[in-house]
């Protein structure tokens, strides 16, 4: 097959709709010898116009498409339009079949479409036996036309018949050193064509790799336009992250700033906080004394239950004798006066009690401090609950109108505890323990949110504040911050 970069244009339409008549093949020989080059000579008729890419290739006969041709040579272009009818190609021995099948000549345009095609041919020595077949109306018109040539070059060959045979005695002489000549050709053939066939493939090979290599090529075309987007917009990114950079500069700087202000203001808190420390310890050493006060005030309270456990045994010995009436009145202003000064005292108690929780409020162990001072108020609570039973018991068994609530002790605070008229305080009220707000005892769950109110719970750590010391709260989560 003649070697070319590029493979002809074929078509894959059935042979039934081709047009054959367009061009018309002339001498075309019944045989071909094998071995030899073969010229194709061809007309063209006024119904075609020549292209570059049309082509002459030998089709083996019973071929349906043009992509079942054996080789092709590439139709030339004419010189001149006078010369545009009568045209050759010339197709090398190496290229052509080495059966004897029977092989015809057609002409394939640009488009993959056969405009004609010649009547069969072989490639081997010519014989009597041999038959032509004729596969169209038209290739038999043109076989009428070669008889009648042929006839004529019959006569010819007769004449040169004679001298041939005077020729062939001494040729015969020749015949037998070449076909000693033509077996050592023919072993060289045989190397030739398994060479040339390597060969062949090779350039198929090629053929196809240029065919990729182009494709590739388009390939690299189309992602080459990309990249050159890609870069494009790559740098109108770039352009921008410029802008941004030099704002986050500015901002870098503005930043830098502030840190120094904030680094200023850290050492300003760091002094607060070592005199918050400070304060903290001397709170701490207060507590302590506080501490020794509410155990000796416990001490007060026991000796004065104590007391009232007398007082009450002996009420109970004046109730039986009429004529001490006065004298155990008497006897009992005077413990009411000792049980009055006693509640001033203890209320003084409680208020130092109050401030202490104020003060213990601010430093780490307020929590703590606040359980003992609930502990103690229950405790005088349960106390002062137990002094009003005993008063009650003690009304209980005095006679009717023996205690009556006098002038005098409308003067008192918590008036005579020994008086039946005597308003007593609501059992049912309870007092928050930093603002003295009353709630029902029913409403428990409204007097435990109002009292936690009161503390903020540092998120670090297990500390309680006062709600009133906002600034000590806020001082102690700093500090955990710079931790």
């Amino acid at each position: 097959m003649e070697g070319t970069s590029d493979d002809p244009p074929t078509s894959t339409v059935l042979l039934d709709s081709y047009h054959f008549s367009q061009v018309i093949f002339t001498n075309v020989e019944k045989f071909y010898i094998p071995g030899a080059d073969v010229t194709c000579h061809y007309n063209l008729s006024e119904h075609i116009a020549p292209r570059r890419k049309d082509w002459v290739g030998i089709f083996k006969v019973g071929w349906k498409t043009t992509r079942e041709y054996y080789t092709f040579m590439w139709a030339p272009l004419p010189s001149s339009p006078d010369n545009a009818e009568h045209q050759q190609v010339l197709f090398k021995a190496y290229y052509l079949p080495k059966d004897d099948e029977y092989y015809q000549f057609c002409y394939v345009d640009q488009d993959g479409i056969v405009r004609g095609a010649s009547v069969p041919f072989q490639f081997h020595v010519a014989s009597e036996d041999d038959m032509l077949v004729v596969t169209t109306q038209g290739e038999v018109e043109e076989i009428e036309q070669q008889n009648k040539s042929l006839l004529q070059e019959n006569q010819k060959l007769k004449e040169t018949l004679t001298n041939l045979q005077q020729q062939n005695e001494d040729l015969q002489e020749q015949i037998v050193k070449a076909q000693e000549t033509a077996k050592e050709l023919e072993e060289k053939v045989h190397l030739l064509q398994s060479g040339t066939m390597e060969l062949q493939r090779a350039q198929d090979l090629q053929a196809l790799e240029v065919s990729s290599a182009q494709k590739e090529l388009v390939v690299v075309k189309e992602k080459n336009a990309e990249l050159q987007e890609e870069n494009q917009d790559l740098k109108r990114r770039l352009e921008a992250l410029r802008r941004d950079n030099e704002t986050l500069y500015s901002e870098a700087k503005q930043a830098q700033g502030e840190i120094t202000c904030l680094e200023v203001q850290n050492s300003d808190k760091e002094a607060e906080l070592h005199q918050i420390k400070e304060e903290n310890k001397k709170l701490l050493t207060d507590k302590e004394k506080l501490e020794n006060k509410l155990k000796a005030t416990l001490g007060c309270v026991d000796q004065l239950q104590s007391q009232v456990q007398k007082e009450q045994q002996e009420t109970e010995k004046f109730q039986n004798a009429d004529c001490d009436k006065a004298r155990l009145l008497d006897q009992l202003k005077e413990e009411n006066k000792q049980l009055h000064a006693t509640l001033l005292k203890k209320e003084q108690d409680e208020k130092k009690l109050r401030e202490l929780f104020e003060a213990v409020k601010k430093n780490s162990d307020r929590v703590e401090m606040m359980t003992q001072v609930r502990k103690i108020q229950q405790t005088l609570k349960e106390e002062n609950e137990a002094l009003m039973a005993h008063r009650r018991e003690f009304l209980e068994d005095a006679p009717a109108g023996a205690l009556t609530r006098s002038s005098e002790n409308a003067a008192l605070v918590f008036g005579n505890p020994y008086s039946d008229t005597l308003e007593r305080p609501d059992p049912d009220l309870k007092k928050c323990p930093m603002c003295s707000k009353a709630f029902f005892s029913h409403l428990e769950e409204q007097f435990a949110a109002h009292v936690r109110s009161h503390i903020l719970d540092c998120p670090y750590c297990e500390e309680t504040f006062d709600a009133s010391n906002k600034q000590v709260y806020d001082d102690h989560v700093y500090c955990h911050g710079l931790d």
